[in-house]
């Protein structure tokens, strides 16, 4: 959780990253920028924080983990340690994203190097350094005053509540990699994905908030594309399944492994399956995911949306499952067609 409410912003620079692969220049600015202007500072607040309402954390990495490695490591560390030294690091940074957006697909844009101060990472006030790219500008029209008559003139502008790509580095976690969080609204191609994964080098947090997601992840993965391939149990029994998943996280304060098999899985094969599912799943996407830890219902709330109850039969009916699935039997009539039967006490 991030409270912005009593931070404030000390020293800001922008840079001009244009596209290497295009022939476009780095246009590098001289000194930090004036933001003495309230207004100004309200703006950019808005533009710059807004978007990290609800991060998710991540450390730097790099090379076989070696986060010390890392440049924006590296240059973060040296903004943490040394102000006096902002503007020549904010230049090394565009430097180094400039070097890394070779590909022809990524756009040119202005970059923003900030320093936060008292910013609350939880129950910790730390110092943050915000990196923020702007790539789209956006037309807009003014309405100006001449004499006595009014003039339509336009513009083109970075709207406040359209950040592009940003990240914030906190000053925690520092022998970890530091505590960072980032921002990407490009579409999900390859080539869009240099921001997190080659300019910041990141991995998630091994924290509460990334155990529960992943592990609702791979239930729902395991659910969904394993138990129809290895055992006999239809719809309603995947259904039945996510919504127990479902339910455990939502219902119990932290998090047993083999609690949760208990509660979930009610046939031991199917227990034993997912077991395997859990170690190649951890192997194979190469993520780490405690057996116990505190659960976190900012993950939860996030990640059960994507728990589906709902039985899609033709184009013709849906029926949302919600527990009990010994009230829905399935079967065949004399003609060949298929059918639920449902059970219920009361009609509401």
């Amino acid at each position: 959780m991030i409270d912005t409410s009593h931070c404030s912003l000390g020293q800001l620079a922008v840079h001009r990253v244009g596209s290497p692969a295009n022939d476009e220049a780095l246009q590098l600015s001289k000194s930090t920028l004036d933001i003495g202007d309230d207004r100004l500072q309200e703006l950019l607040f808005r533009y710059f924080l807004t978007p990290f309402q609800e991060p998710e954390f991540y450390n730097f990495t790099y090379t076989n983990g070696e986060f010390e490695l890392n440049p924006l490591y590296e240059f973060a560390s040296g903004l943490f340690d040394d102000h006096g030294s902002f503007h020549d690091l904010s230049v090394k940074i565009a430097n180094h994203l400039y070097e890394v957006s070779n590909h022809p697909n990524i756009k040119p844009g202005d970059l923003f190097v900030a320093r936060f101060s008292n910013m609350q990472v939880e129950d910790e006030l730390v110092e943050a350094i915000g990196l923020f790219k702007a790539e789209n500008k956006h037309p807009f029209i003014k309405v100006d005053q001449a004499t006595d008559d009014f003039v339509l003139n336009h513009d083109e502008g970075i709207l406040v509540d359209k950040l592009d790509k940003g990240c914030l580095i906190f000053n925690t976690d520092r022998e970890e990699g530091y505590r960072v969080c980032s921002v990407d609204k490009s579409n999900k191609l390859t080539e869009a994905q240099y921001w997190k994964d080659i300019f910041l080098h990141l991995k998630p947090c091994n924290d509460n908030y990334h155990s529960t997601r992943e592990f609702l992840n791979m239930t729902k993965e395991f659910v969904k594309k394993q138990i129809p391939e290895e055992h006999d149990v239809g719809k309603t029994g995947q259904i039945d399944m996510l919504n127990r998943s479902a339910e455990y996280f939502k219902t119990h304060e932290s998090f047993d492994k083999q609690e949760f098999e208990e509660e979930v899985f009610d046939q031991p094969e199917v227990a034993e399956s997912f077991r395997r599912f859990d170690e190649d799943y951890r192997t194979n996407k190469e993520v780490a995911i405690n057996d116990r830890f505190d659960i976190s219902s900012q993950a939860v709330q996030k990640e059960a949306k994507g728990f589906k109850s709902v039985l899609k039969l033709d184009k013709n009916f849906h029926i949302y499952i919600h527990g009990d699935r010994s009230k829905i039997v399935q079967g065949t009539d004399p003609d060949g067609r298929k059918y639920y039967k449902i059970y219920y006490d009361q009609e509401r």
